[in-house]
């Protein structure tokens, strides 16, 4: 089998858990932890602008329905009052009225996807306290 402190640091007393091995392994540790959590930080935060793009593209989505339905509201409006009790007026009403409520619902998911809360890079907040955590246990224990 072969000898697990191999290529650890001897210590004065030849033993390898000395003082000297167990800092460097804690500044490796350390420091490959920082990159983890920094590459966690920026996969998060990348996903986090795709939905804040994407929440945007729903806003002007909403912002162009809305502009629809404001032209075919207005144009239903004149053709009601113009015929007062025509048909014609009802249909362009009920499409006005369709139109409307999809920019509402796009405008409200929209509105949902760029909340400043799902920009919070949660996972790695949570990442970096259970590090610290284990590493407050490793330091007292």
């Amino acid at each position: 089998m072969a000898d697990p402190n191999a290529g650890r640091p001897l210590g004065g007393n030849g033993s390898p858990g000395s003082i000297q091995g167990l800092l460097g392994d804690a500044l490796r540790e350390t420091t490959d932890l920082a990159r983890k959590e920094i590459a966690l930080f920026r996969t998060e935060m990348s996903n986090n602008l795709r939905s804040l793009f994407l929440g945007l593209g729903m806003m002007v989505g909403a912002a162009v329905f809305a502009v629809v339905a404001l032209l075919v509201l207005t144009d239903a409006l004149v053709k009601w009052l113009a015929t007062v009790v025509q048909s014609e007026a009802l249909a362009a009403l009920i499409v006005g009225a369709v139109f409307l409520v999809i920019a509402i619902g796009l405008a409200l998911w929209g509105r949902s996807a760029m909340s400043l809360s799902t920009l919070t890079p949660t996972r790695t907040t949570r990442q970096v306290r259970q590090d610290a955590r284990v590493l407050s246990e490793r330091v007292s224990g």
